[in-house]
């Protein structure tokens, strides 16, 4: 008898070889698949962006109306040259993210209180619910009324917009647990601490996790109105200029910055979304 212990007349080794094979395939496979995603998403863009180039070397359209992506590429290389991109991206990013921490998280804790406490729901959830109906636009000037145009009333705005996401749907998420898993906690003996960690916070996760995705989106969105109402740097102050100076391309960076960065960041979300409730697909299949 051979000294090597077999599992299924196959030794540990080889079956540890096995899995991490399996493991890279799949992998591969996700990879392949994102990229096939990838390329069938760009055809229609790249088309447009081509019947965009050859329109305009025609001379269908004025460049001063509707400059060309040739030309937009080139304001883009200069500024990026320049370091002016760079500094007012950064600028941008600063802003957004302040925002987004302190509207999500004042957002997320108001969302566990009321959504724990129906008590504290008839108090409060009214007035949140006719606040957040409030455009960003219509309150932005009080906010800068309030406190100027610096750095404080561009945090403000941004997490103004970023809270009501995430506080509504950290509520909903709650309040959304199935009765029945209340049950099963009931047999395997919960106590309350127990059913908030394992019981009522995984299966509200779903709803945190589309809270936060809003809330980013409201967020970036909240940068562009308080950039561009009052502001000396970052990607708005940027679009802001063009306007100024009549330059469509500049205003064209600026739009294309604020699009992709939105996306990207929508994109790193919907990462964590995928990796963290992965277990909804295994219950599905």
């Amino acid at each position: 008898m051979s000294n090597s212990v077999k599992v299924f007349g196959q030794t540990p080794q080889l079956i540890d070889r096995e899995d991490k094979s399996e493991r890279t395939l799949l992998r591969l496979k996700w990879v392949k698949e994102r990229m096939n995603d990838l390329i069938i998403g760009s055809i229609l863009p790249v088309l447009l962006l081509i019947m965009w180039q050859v329109l305009g070397d025609l001379g269908l359209f004025s460049s001063s109306f509707l400059p060309t992506p040739l030309r937009i590429a080139a304001e883009f290389k200069t500024l990026i040259v320049s370091g002016e991109l760079t500094q007012h991206l950064a600028i941008s990013l600063q802003r957004a993210a302040i925002g987004f921490l302190i509207g999500g998280a004042l957002g997320l804790f108001f969302g566990f209180l009321v959504g724990f406490l129906q008590r504290l729901e008839i108090l409060f959830d009214p007035s949140v619910q006719m606040l957040r109906m409030i455009p960003h636009l219509a309150v932005a000037p009080l906010i800068i009324l309030w406190f100027g145009f610096g750095e404080t009333s561009k945090i403000f705005i941004i997490a103004n917009g970023a809270f009501f996401p995430m506080y509504i749907n950290t509520f909903l998420g709650i309040r959304g647990v199935d009765h029945k898993l209340f049950e099963v906690a009931q047999v395997l003996n919960f106590n309350k601490t127990q059913q908030i960690f394992r019981l009522i916070l995984p299966a509200s996760l779903p709803g945190i996790l589309l809270g936060l995705r809003l809330s980013v989106a409201i967020s970036w969105l909240g940068l562009v109105v308080a950039e561009l109402i009052g502001s000396q740097e970052g990607i708005g102050f940027l679009i802001n200029y063009g306007k100024q100076h009549s330059s469509a391309e500049l205003i064209f960076v600026g739009v294309i910055i604020f699009a992709l960065i939105g996306k990207l960041v929508d994109s790193c979300v919907r990462l964590l979304e995928n990796k963290w409730l992965n277990w909804r697909d295994s219950f599905q299949g």
